[in-house]
């Protein structure tokens, strides 16, 4: 889509007010660009008192820290797909380094980010700006006292105050960035000892604490400046508003610092309770930003508590239904649906090992924080994030809460994010999880993190994932993937005429998006039931409405999905079902047969004259049968596609077998 195209399609998400907003911003970033506007970092009176929310001593077992802080001594990265690299010495802080194009050290917040031409992927030039290896290296020596691991981290913090000076680059075109910099670079502080680290001793050290307390005043000045508002704010702002938070308890040592939490603070509280519903949904609609956004409140709310001035009981039950609902879609095998975009973002990787669940680590961390009994059984057992965290006390804590497994699901429906749980033998061998969605496309105006998925659903049998969300794969770059795996073709859904319900305007913006709901839901010792509808293919010259209902009968283990489509004319009609990776698909009388994990189930699709069936796997013309677990990662998996031509109100009749010896329901 072409820089202009994407402009005017802006412009039709934004309200009359944002549209003056974004006038008055874009005269300030013109003087800010023209020297305007400056900058002046007063002194700091080192002696104000703050103290730390990540411990420097929790027990934890070293050997693995130090590994992956002599990765980074070595000079080695993993940066999303591209895994063991380097990325110079020190690190070339302008650089992509997927694609090797280096971003122009132009004024940041005028510097076009999407285009690939000028910057790059973006993701992976940000990422490792972030600076979550840093808190790596802190760990490190906090664990062993290692010198090496302190001098290297303001060996490459020195590189990069020279490599990206304020305002100046693509790592200061976001504000987004520079608040997970700061919350990174606060936890480096205060494992290497805070002010008193030995780190600062001598005249060399005095000058480096400094330098990096000149870029936290700048860097939390430039957030203030540039919070993402209207349309814009979701996570983003909260992502920025926890950065500034935390510098203002960090680094409490200007008058401003005042400013920055009082600003901060009233936006976490305020956007913890809008941008996560009631029932713990996080409204992006995106089950890898329900992890993200939580963190991005804990670490705050963490802080708050260390130092005195706690946050209000709503913002705290907010983040507790945020745990109720993690748990209750996480299947028996600790797998959880990938609804919505997923990058990989971390707030604060605390724990560098590549077996490290965030989801699981999340319900430990909340079985201690809120006595839970629920969350203490599924994560399982205490995870070392948790232990930064919570401190020396956090396995007693720990042990002290009585598990309940027998009471998950701690919840069925949620909705206000319109998901559902359908299900039996919860939490056992045989386990049968569905989750139905029937829930808004994603965001505020430009819903940026949703996916057309309307009336999906995803299935688990016995902790083993068998029909999948297939995820995200690609944001910036990687146009038709992008389009592909958030388009309607890429979830367990019926897609009419090759058409998404929704229309993308953009990579992170959607014109026109499909209204979803749930009309009824039942749930008894035998059967649980949903249904829901969606008007996405309203729009079409010929009008659909499609409704389905997705009846779970416990006794038959037996799945029923009856899809009603309203329509006058003929239409193309497709179901999709996205099988996990590692699925072996088969041709069966009526349909296909489904064995993953040692179960076979069966797939016996509508009994519809001249229709038709097929399995597509690794296909890129067209494009399906693909799964991405990771950000910029893909693997073949089987898609198993149906279509026919229909006219007029249709009935279609998909069954799920989930024993052998079981008949189709007629």
């Amino acid at each position: 889509m072409s820089g202009l195209a994407w402009k005017l399609n802006r412009l039709r998400c934004m309200t009359p007010a944002e549209v003056v907003h974004r006038v008055v911003q874009a005269a300030a970033m013109r003087a800010e660009r023209l020297g305007l506007m400056r900058c002046v970092v007063p002194a700091p009176d080192l002696c104000v008192p703050a103290r730390p929310w990540v411990h420097a001593d929790a027990h934890v077992d070293a050997a693995a820290y130090v590994a992956a802080a002599d990765k980074v001594l070595a000079g080695r990265y993993d940066v999303f797909a591209l895994e063991d690299i380097e990325l110079g010495d020190p690190p070339e802080w302008n650089r992509d380094p997927k694609t090797g194009i280096e971003a122009p050290l132009a004024f940041g917040k005028q510097l076009d980010y999407r285009d690939p031409r000028v910057v790059g992927d973006i993701k992976y030039l940000w990422e490792p700006n972030r600076h979550l290896h840093l808190v790596t290296l802190a760990q490190a020596h906090a664990l062993t006292g290692d010198e090496r691991y302190s001098r290297e981290i303001a060996r490459q913090l020195d590189s990069w105050f020279e490599a990206c000076p304020f305002r100046m680059g693509a790592n200061w075109s976001s504000a987004l960035e520079a608040g997970l910099r700061l919350l990174n670079w606060s936890l480096a502080w205060q494992l290497l000892g805070g002010v008193n680290s030995a780190l600062f001793e001598g005249v060399e050290g005095a000058a480096f604490r400094r330098r990096w307390l000149t870029s936290v005043y700048q860097h939390a000045e430039f957030v203030c400046g540039h919070f993402s508002l209207h349309s814009s704010a979701n996570n983003h702002l909260i992502g920025e508003a926890s950065g500034v938070f935390a510098a203002s308890m960090c680094w409490p040592f200007w008058h401003r610092a005042s400013h920055w939490h009082g600003a901060s603070r009233e936006i976490l509280e305020r956007e913890a309770l809008l941008q996560n519903g009631p029932d713990g949904v996080n409204r992006e609609q995106a089950t890898s930003y329900q992890q993200f956004t939580f963190d991005l409140l804990l670490l705050p709310w963490l802080a708050a508590r260390a130092n005195g001035r706690d946050f209000p009981e709503a913002y705290q039950k907010r983040l507790e239904g945020m745990l109720d609902f993690i748990a209750s879609v996480m299947d028996a095998g600790g797998n959880m649906p990938m609804f919505g975009d997923a990058d990989d973002a971390y707030a604060a990787k605390l724990d560098p090992r590549p077996s490290f669940c965030r989801f699981k680590s999340l319900l430990a961390t909340g079985a201690v924080l809120f006595e839970r009994g629920e969350f203490k059984a599924k994560a399982g057992r205490l995870d070392d994030k948790t232990r930064w965290l919570l401190g020396p006390s956090a396995d007693a804590r720990f042990e002290a809460v009585r598990a309940l497994p027998r009471q998950l699901p701690v919840r069925r429906e949620f909705p206000t994010g319109g998901y559902w749980v359908l299900g039996c033998d919860f939490e056992q061998p045989d386990e049968i999880r569905v989750v139905a969605d029937a829930g808004p496309l994603g965001y505020r105006e430009i819903a940026a993190h949703g996916h057309a998925d309307a009336l999906s659903f995803t299935l688990s049998i016995g902790g083993h994932e068998f029909l999948v969300d297939p995820g995200t794969f690609a944001y910036h770059t990687e146009t038709a993937w992008r389009s592909y795996f958030r388009g309607t073709s890429a979830h367990n859904t019926v897609r009419v005429d090759h058409a998404d319900q929704s229309k993308p305007g953009g990579n992170f913006m959607w014109l026109r998006k499909a209204n979803a709901a749930c009309t009824a839901w039942t749930s008894t010792p035998h059967s649980d039931c949903f249904e829901g509808w969606h008007d996405g293919y309203r729009a079409l010259p010929d009008p659909v409405v499609h409704r389905r209902r997705i009846v779970l009968d416990k006794a038959a283990r037996r799945i029923t999905v009856r899809d009603t489509l309203a329509m006058r004319g003929q239409h193309e009609v497709e179901l999709f079902f996205h099988c996990a990776e590692g699925a072996q698909v088969a041709p069966i009388e009526g349909g296909v047969s489904i064995t993953l994990a040692d179960r076979t189930i069966r797939l016996l699709w509508p009994d519809v004259p001249g229709a038709g069936g097929w399995v597509l796997e690794g296909s890129v013309d067209p494009i399906g049968g693909w799964v991405s677990r990771r950000f910029d990662h893909k693997a073949p998996a089987p898609t198993i596609v149906w279509r026919a031509r229909l006219a007029g109100e249709t009935t279609l009749l998909t069954q799920i077998l989930c024993s052998e010896n079981q008949g189709r329901e007629h």
